[in-house]
This record gives structure tokens, C-alpha cells and sequence, in this order.
């Protein structure tokens, strides 16, 4: 591995071309702006936008959004050199719609398959193992080969941390039986686990957020994370429970909240956070993304997070904390 770092984020990416009017469909919204986005790429902007050093593993197509994908990586700070360059597939492409408060429908030109889908072993980083974080999405497990990448990294003899987006997107599955299958076997490899109740329901077949924690800590994780939503965050170790709730924000776009809650994620774990302030600092986080339009050009800096927490700290004040 090639200098030092820190992240080491694999999965989809995408170009995101939302509308800029709220509160209109597709089919009569007349201006859209277009944005980095995907997942794992939002996560790697994420990280970058805490000065952490980061490197991303998808693929893009040969093709003007494919070009746009990796310009836009590297003006983040990423590390692109492991973007690899599909010579058919064409770099997808995400449409949404935006009702907030939690309406958000996208629409994924994915098909027949996506160069970041493409991604092998072979493309991995030479000494991958050695990164203190590896970040990796359930939506990964849905096809070969992405799926067997994942699962190299997972068999690794790693030696930093495995952080488990259990981001289930059922349009990338066959149904849900094979997608519970794959994504709680990565459970157990996981050393981090972040979800909704609906990715929870999926990967250890819980919906009630306490449960859905200890399943997820029975398969081996050291933390179990589910968010939910405007309630707020649980997390929980084999010997702490903490509840955030929810920053009260007006949100504009939900779309990539996550994503800035996975990259303060990652970068409180770097700092050796305790497991309130980890969670309260992602919580507020997510919100600042929520409130924006766009997805990975809202990604906050430390300090914008910190005065998020200052602005709100009712959700500091009513956080639930308890050890056994």
C-alpha cells in the first residue's frame, strides 16, 4: 500500500441528477442539477471532508460521467487511482424525487449492470488489509463479482476495523430470502454493523430496535448500529446502550443523510470517540446533509458538525446512556 491511509471505502457510485424544484415529480420538473453521489463514494467524500485519507474501489464506464465520477473524487481529496474503467458498461446514473419530510423515490439506471457491480478482487488495493477502516455496503453482496470482493475482504487477515453498511436496495436483489443470506453471513465478519429497521429486518430478521441491536451483536459485531429515523439512533456494545434522538432539522433532501452519518462514523472510531458522542456526532452529521439539496457536496467539515451540535443541544441533553 502506498502511503498512509486511513479508508478504504468499496462499492456503488453514481452520478445523482436531482431536481432542483421540491415537490414535483419527475416528469414535470424542468431544472435538475447533477452531483457525485452512490453510496460508497458519498462515504469516501464523508471521510475526506475530516481530513482523513481515503481511498475508493468502484468503476465508472468510458464515457463524460465516468470522467465526471473520478474529477470529482480526486477535488475531494480521494484517493481515484483504483476506479477502474468499465470499456462497455455505461457509469449509472440516479434520478429522485423530492417530497420531504421522508418521501424521497429514486430511480436507478443501472441496467444491464453497472461498471462499480464490475469491481474483482484484483482490483483491490496490494496491501488492503493493513487500512484502520474498511468500509462495505450490503448492496455489494447482490452480484458477482462485487460479491466475491466482499468476501475476500471479509476472509482477510485484517488489522484495522470492518464497518457494514447493511444498505439493502431491493431492486439490486432477486428476492429477499438470497439477500438475507448474504448480508447476515457479512455480519459476521463485520466489526461495525449500520441500519435502518428495514435493512435490520433483512440482515438478522429483527424489527424492534433493541432486538435488531442484539442479533446484530450475537453475529459477532462489537457495535450495532440502527437508526431511526426522525426517533433518532440506538447503539449498542456488549456493554453499552446509547440513545440519540433525532436533530431537529427542517430536511430538505433525506438522500445521503446516511452516507455523512457512515463518514462521521468512520472518523469517530479514527478519533477513539466514546460510543454517545460517536453517535451524536454522526446524528448531527446526517441532519446538516438533510437540510441541503445536494448529496456529497453538502458532506460537512468537523467544525460544521460541532456548531450543528451546539445549535441543537437538546439531542446531547436527552441522550441515553446506560453500561452493565
Amino acid at each position: 500500500m502506498d502511503g498512509v491511509r486511513e479508508v478504504l471505502v468499496v462499492g456503488r457510485c453514481s452520478v445523482d441528477v436531482y431536481p432542483v424544484e421540491v415537490g414535483v415529480h419527475l416528469e414535470e420538473v424542468e431544472t435538475f442539477r447533477k452531483f457525485l453521489g452512490g453510496s460508497a463514494t458519498n462515504v469516501a467524500v464523508a471521510c475526506c471532508r475530516y481530513g482523513r485519507t481515503v481511498t475508493a474501489v468502484t468503476g465508472v464506464g468510458d464515457d463524460p460521467f465516468g470522467r465526471y465520477v473520478v474529477q470529482s473524487l480526486e477535488r475531494c481529496g480521494v484517493d481515484a487511482s483504483h476506479v477502474f474503467v468499465h470499456p462497455e458498461l455505461n457509469t449509472p446514473v440516479t434520478f429522485c424525487e423530492i417530497f420531504p419530510p421522508d418521501n424521497f423515490p429514486l430511480y436507478f439506471y443501472r441496467d444491464p449492470s453497472t461498471p462499480d457491480f464490475q469491481v474483482s478482487p484484483d482490483h483491490l488495493p496490494v496491501g488492503f488489509e493493513k487500512f484502520p477502516i474498511i468500509w462495505l455496503t450490503a448492496s455489494g453482496l447482490s452480484v458477482e463479482p462485487s460479491r466475491e470482493t466482499h468476501r475476500t475482504i471479509a476472509r482477510a487477515d485484517r488489522e484495522g476495523l470492518l464497518v457494514f453498511d447493511l444498505d439493502y436496495r431491493e431492486r439490486f436483489w432477486d428476492d429477499e430470502l438470497t439477500a438475507s443470506a448474504h448480508i447476515g453471513a457479512m455480519v459476521e465478519h463485520a466489526d461495525v454493523a449500520i441500519g435502518n429497521l428495514e435493512e435490520c429486518r433483512i440482515a438478522v430478521g429483527e424489527t424492534d430496535p433493541d432486538r435488531a441491536a442484539d442479533a446484530l451483536l450475537e453475529r459477532g459485531v462489537d457495535i450495532a448500529i440502527v437508526k431511526q429515523g426522525p426517533i433518532g439512533t440506538l447503539a449498542k456494545t456488549r456493554t453499552e446502550r446509547t440513545f440519540v434522538p433525532a436533530t431537529p432539522i427542517e430536511v430538505i433532501n433525506g438522500l445521503g443523510a446516511g452516507d455523512a452519518f457512515g463518514g462521521a462514523i468512520c472518523h469517530a472510531l479514527l478519533s477513539g470517540w466514546d460510543l454517545s458522542r460517536t453517535i451524536q456526532f454522526a446524528s448531527a452529521a446526517g441532519a446538516i446533509v438533510a437540510s441541503k439539496l445536494e448529496t456529497s457536496p453538502a458532506m460537512p467539515a468537523e467544525q460544521e458538525v460541532l456548531d450543528m451540535m451546539d445549535r441543537f443541544p437538546e439531542a446531547c441533553r436527552r441522550t441515553e446512556t446506560t453500561t452493565s
